[in-house]
């Protein structure tokens, strides 16, 4: 049996992982770890369950993902999403572990007008993004057997997301206003969660970053209006500029990734986003 640590498993990504687990068929076995049984910055504790329990592989859902609060709490940020990440790195190396880490369209600037490629430069806008590379970073140095996935736009049936905030503003108010001059690709987290499962079943060592997020373009608005297409939820949509919507941290406005290596690596096909969407929405509503 395949031994897997999943950590930060109270998350989205987590949770989603949780969800689909059963069809591994018992060839997989998880152990799943929220933040208070296991906090990933102090390293004795992240020591002693990774060189203890013979795993073969650390999912690291563990990640510090408010974009905003990160500008005012960037030691906190920094502190999980780079620290924490370089000590999981560290104790995978001494037990000969596996590590997937989950990384973020963050580290990009947004100033291209093309698909981010695993190879562009990174340049990340806000602490967020930077202590997002932090990590990435810190596990390359330490680690050679390792996947960094870069996502984007992650949502679900599971914790707080932008598709659930939607409903529930959808069925509180008749207008709303989202913004449309960011651009990206809204990933769900379950389609994640399959090709992480994925790559701990076929042990392909092909280590390195990758992207990985749902086939498509959208803006939030584009998103948003799809949520209440898909929803049957009548309400009045009003496209606004990010400048008429300011918030504490800078977004990319253009954080689309090329996901070229992904599929020709592992052979995979990748859902659209809008696919993806009507999927997420069946699983929320049989919750």
């Amino acid at each position: 049996m395949i031994k897997v640590l999943v950590t930060g498993a109270r998350g989205q990504l987590g949770s989603a992982i949780k969800s689909i687990s059963n069809s591994c068929e018992g060839a997989v076995g998880f152990t799943y770890c929220t933040s208070a049984e296991l906090n990933i910055t102090d390293i004795d504790s992240v020591m002693a369950m990774i060189t203890t329990n013979s795993f073969d592989y650390c999912i690291n859902c563990a990640a510090y993902t408010n974009v905003d609060k990160a500008e005012e709490n960037s030691p906190q940020a920094y502190a999980i999403n780079g620290l924490g990440a370089e000590n999981l790195a560290i104790a995978c190396k001494k037990a000969n572990v596996t590590l997937i880490h989950i990384s973020t369209d963050f580290v990009f600037s947004g100033k291209q007008s093309q698909p981010y490629l695993e190879t562009d430069g990174t340049e990340p806008l806000g602490s967020y993004g930077k202590s997002k590379l932090r990590g990435e970073q810190d596990i390359q140095k330490q680690l050679d057997k390792h996947y960094i996935i870069r996502t984007s736009w992650l949502y679900s049936e599971f914790g707080a997301n932008f598709m659930k905030s939607m409903l529930r503003l959808g069925s509180e108010r008749a207008e709303l206003s989202v913004v449309f001059d960011q651009i990206g690709t809204p990933t769900y987290a379950v389609d994640l969660a399959k090709f992480i499962i994925y790559l701990v079943q076929n042990d392909t060592a092909k280590y390195g970053i990758y992207h990985y997020s749902n086939e498509g373009v959208a803006s939030w608005y584009d998103f948003a209006k799809a949520i209440f297409e898909e929803a049957e939820i009548n309400v009045k949509l009003k496209p606004i500029r990010t400048k008429e919507y300011p918030l504490p941290a800078k977004r990319p406005s253009y954080s689309v990734m090329d996901k070229a290596k992904v599929k020709t690596s592992f052979n995979i096909e990748i859902p659209h986003w809008r696919d993806s969407l009507k999927e997420a929405l069946k699983n929320y509503n049989s919750k």
